[in-house]
């Protein structure tokens, strides 16, 4: 049943005068799951035109919050006030007819469906009952000509890129004026151009009055589009301020609960023998058109590039995901070109995917079994037919306790976590089996500063164990602080080499963008956990 009293869903639509009440406000609001408590007594108010940032681990409670507030969940204790209505959504669409518009971390596309299709899912503009193909068209090409995004409508949802899905996702919310407009985590695969068009809207959706609440842990969107920004931790409100008042120093601190004075770690590197190389490597879709690389034991060997540089493609082409379509996979000596990820596996390479949900997870099943699933071929954990349970309860408690998983339930469904607790079980598959070399490809995305302090120093440790170590990643810091090699792609090919003192930012710019329009140094954001390349 909806609370509304007397509000309409217009009145989300008017600016709140100053010195009246809020747009938004949140009082006492606690919400339940089995097991875990997501919110305990949180206050949160949001206003007119302005952008309030949400901040704090994974896990902190700031999506649970904003799925409450947009009609996902209905909270187990408290109120949400609407200009000072008490509101209880029954659904997403219930909510948005009352303003509340959402783009989640997490996409609700129908893949089989086109561009087109996706956005007027459920509200198909047409007359008497009939759906008018003809109407749709021409509103979905006028509203991603407005937003700028480079998606075609008659495209299927299953073939975009990530990226391009996260701009449906973010033109859906925007296909009726909103009261408030919620964005969890809506850069986290787009480019820098793409991630400028977004905050241009957010600026012209502030000039109208709308309120904004922004999911972030990235501190440079923080001081860049930030007004008010509120922390969270453990499910609690720690604090709200203006984001003026504050540095990342101090955020940090507030939301860790502890000082973190140095986010990366300093490695030992010891180079020895040469376990990983490629040689005019090629992928049969054309993605990646010549890589000859080398990774050796003992060291952090970067590959860094924009977004459809092919850096993502040379883990993938090793590990036997993307088809080959030229050159040569070595591991340990041996010609492995066009093997199988089992038989990679089983010679030591293990590849750990930038998309988690859709190939690194299996997000029904417990922690234990996505833990073990990779690694059930092993005599210490499997007699024939027959699983080793002792052996792997041993297992899956020493590598819950190494990754500091949060809760530490190896019996709970993986989709009951966070997306940082998430992102430590899809790193711990690679630590529950004997591993030569890692391919690391954006192991940090989505995840919290706290979380990914845990896991540079997880790389460093591996690394200084003797194991091979490929980090891809569009972070900047990473391969500026965790290399010792860096190797920079351009639209499918090898660009450049760099070693140790070589490796800066301006060397690894130069090689981004030569021969093409540059992005200025300073648009490339370099705070700790910012990745913008």
């Amino acid at each position: 049943m909806n609370h509304r009293d007397n509000l309409s869903p217009t009145d989300g639509l008017r600016e709140t005068p100053k010195g009246r009440a809020p747009l938004l406000r949140v009082e006492n609001l606690s919400k339940h799951f089995p097991g875990t408590k997501a919110l305990d007594r949180v206050n949160f108010d949001l206003r007119s035109g302005e952008v309030h940032i949400l901040f704090g681990e994974n896990g902190a409670g700031k999506s649970t919050l904003v799925q409450v507030i947009a009609g996902v969940h209905k909270p187990t204790h408290g109120k949400v006030y609407l200009h000072d209505k008490p509101v209880q959504f029954s659904s997403v669409h219930d909510a948005r007819s009352y303003g509340v518009s959402a783009v989640f971390q997490e996409f609700s596309l129908i893949p089989q469906l086109t561009v087109e299709e996706n956005l007027f899912l459920g509200e198909e503009p047409g007359r008497f009952g009939l759906i008018s193909g003809a109407a749709a068209s021409r509103q979905a090409k006028a509203m991603i000509a407005d937003l700028g995004f480079p998606l075609r409508p008659q495209d299927p949802v299953m073939y975009l890129s990530r990226a391009e899905q996260q701009m449906v996702e973010i033109a859906k919310a925007f296909r009726s004026k909103p009261a408030i407009m919620i964005f969890d985590e809506p850069t986290s695969s787009l480019t820098e151009r793409e991630t400028d068009r977004l905050f241009a809207l957010i600026a012209d959706l502030k000039r109208q009055g709308i309120g904004i609440i922004y999911i972030t842990h990235r501190m440079s969107e923080i001081h860049r589009i930030g007004d008010r920004i509120t922390v969270f931790r453990d499910g609690r409100h720690v604090t709200t301020t203006k984001v003026s008042d504050v540095d990342d120093e101090k955020l940090v601190e507030l939301m860790t609960g502890r000082v973190i004075s140095q986010l990366f770690p300093s490695i030992a590197f010891r180079p020895k023998a040469t376990v990983l190389e490629t040689k005019s490597l090629a992928t049969a879709d054309g993605t990646l058109i010549d890589a000859s690389i080398k990774a050796r034991e003992g060291e952090v060997v970067g590959i860094a590039g924009l977004i459809g540089s092919g850096k993502s493609q040379i883990g993938r082409a090793c590990f036997g995901v993307d088809k080959i379509g030229g050159g040569t996979v070595t591991l340990c000596g041996a010609d492995v070109t066009g093997k199988s990820p089992r038989q990679m596996l089983d010679r030591g390479l293990f590849y750990v995917t930038s998309d988690r949900h859709n190939e690194g997870l299996v997000m029904i099943h417990t922690v234990r079994e996505n833990l073990v699933l990779p690694s059930l071929n092993l005599p210490s954990l499997s007699a024939g037919p027959f699983l080793r349970r002792r052996n792997e309860q041993t297992l899956v408690r020493d590598l819950i306790a190494q990754l500091n998983l949060q809760p530490p339930r190896s019996e709970l469904a993986l989709e009951h976590f966070s997306g940082g607790n998430q992102q430590k079980v899809l790193v711990g598959k690679a630590l529950a089996r004997p591993v030569r070399v890692f391919i690391f490809d954006e192991p940090t995305v989505g995840v919290d500063v706290g979380a990914r302090a845990a896991i540079y120093e997880l790389i460093g440790k591996l690394c200084e164990e003797g194991a091979a170590i490929v980090l891809i990643s569009s972070d900047m810091p990473e391969i500026l602080h965790l290399t010792n090699r860096v190797y920079v792609m351009h639209r499918g090919k090898l660009r450049a080499e760099l070693q140790h003192d070589e490796i800066s930012e301006s060397a690894i710019l130069h090689h981004f963008f030569d021969g093409e329009a540059r992005i200025p140094p300073a648009e490339l954001h370099q705070s700790s956990g910012a990745p913008h390349l």
